[in-house]
């Protein structure tokens, strides 16, 4: 028994597993400062709902879905729980709610800004160790493509990502209307754009484009 245990030990690949570990503390990150973003526009904006259910907090445990994460990683985009918003508090209803959405991209691009900066802070001024070097690959190669990754894509104008609400306010009121009487419809349409791969190519270009911006930026 214990031969067969220490085997077993020795036939984990604990890179591998340590690098998932990484992948998922990264989404985590991503998904909790996204959505809190979104609550604290709204707030902002003069919208409490988001704040009087604590979705402003960055405990990752009051934003994510279990069921959305494990999608994210079968069949390639996920979800956390939507931050509940009230647009009869926004002076102007369809405008708060654009700001409101177009937070959450925003936060991510940001999030893979900060996270870019970092690693040249490391690459520059940390001594070379294991952990440091470890550091550098997280924020440089697993947090920043997938903030940036998770901000491009839901700028994509298909309910009910956040794009639909920024491309709404430019639409009639009617027009505005049909689109979010339709929007859990959205989430059948990206799940067959996601299986048939349609999106993928562009995504990666778009992803690859702006980080390359960011790397610029700042090596």
């Amino acid at each position: 028994m214990l031969h067969q245990l220490q085997f077993l030990f020795e036939s984990l690949d604990f890179a591998a597993m340590g690098n998932a570990l990484l992948r998922v503390l990264a989404i985590f990150l991503c998904l909790t400062v996204h959505e809190a973003s979104h609550g604290l526009a709204a707030y902002v904006l003069g919208d409490p709902t988001a704040k009087a259910q604590h979705r402003l907090s960055l405990n990752p445990l009051r934003h994510i879905d279990w069921f959305g994460l494990l999608m994210m990683f079968t069949v390639g985009f996920g979800w956390a729980k939507a931050v509940p918003v009230n647009p009869r508090y926004f002076r102007k209803p369809k405008q708060g709610m654009a700001v409101t959405a177009l937070a959450g991209p925003v936060s991510n691009l940001l999030l893979a800004a900060a996270a870019v900066g970092i690693s040249r802070l490391i690459y520059q001024y940390a001594p070379y160790t294991g952990l440091w070097n470890a550091l550098f690959e997280f924020f440089l190669l697993t947090l920043a493509p997938l903030s940036i990754g998770l901000g491009l894509f839901n700028l994509i104008p298909i309910p009910p990502l956040d794009g639909s609400k920024v491309v709404a306010v430019f639409l009639p009121d009617d027009a505005y209307a049909m689109l979010m009487r339709y929007e859990r419809y959205g989430f059948l349409v990206l799940l067959a754009l996601s299986y048939f791969g349609v999106m993928s190519g562009m995504m990666s270009d778009a992803i690859i484009g702006v980080f390359s911006l960011l790397y610029n930026l700042f090596y």
